[in-house]
């Protein structure tokens, strides 16, 4: 169940990166496997075979997780996608999150008139 996006607060990710240890699917829009797999230097149909899985609504492509549900793409506290992660990585927690995120996540919430000026 996602909480309610805060309209006047925007949150700076302080990269704990507990977002990318979480279970669940990382979808992939549309055009978001062809990104990756040209920043990635490879056939965008390997990239699928070789990094992504169905998802568990079995209406996307998902990217593949370790065993203890953390992103393959994370090596310690750096994305190997940063550049070029998908949306729904880039969008947590701004436009979009769940119940109790605030438990593990440390992003610092800004009021948006003092974002904005940054």
């Amino acid at each position: 169940m996602a909480s309610v996006i805060e309209k006047d607060v925007y949150y700076v990710c302080q990269r704990c990166t507990n977002c990318c240890r979480w279970p669940g699917d990382v979808i992939l829009e549309e055009g978001e496997a062809e990104k990756i797999a040209a920043f990635l230097g490879m056939p965008v149909e390997d990239f699928i075979q070789e990094h992504t899985h169905l998802s568990a609504n079995r209406k996307h492509l998902s990217l593949l997780e370790n065993p203890d549900h953390s992103c393959v793409w994370l090596e310690g506290k750096d994305c190997r996608l940063q550049e070029v992660k998908p949306r729904q990585c880039a969008g947590f927690p701004n436009e979009w999150n769940f119940k109790d995120w605030r438990k593990w996540c440390e992003a610092i919430p800004v009021k948006k008139e003092e974002e904005t000026r940054n």
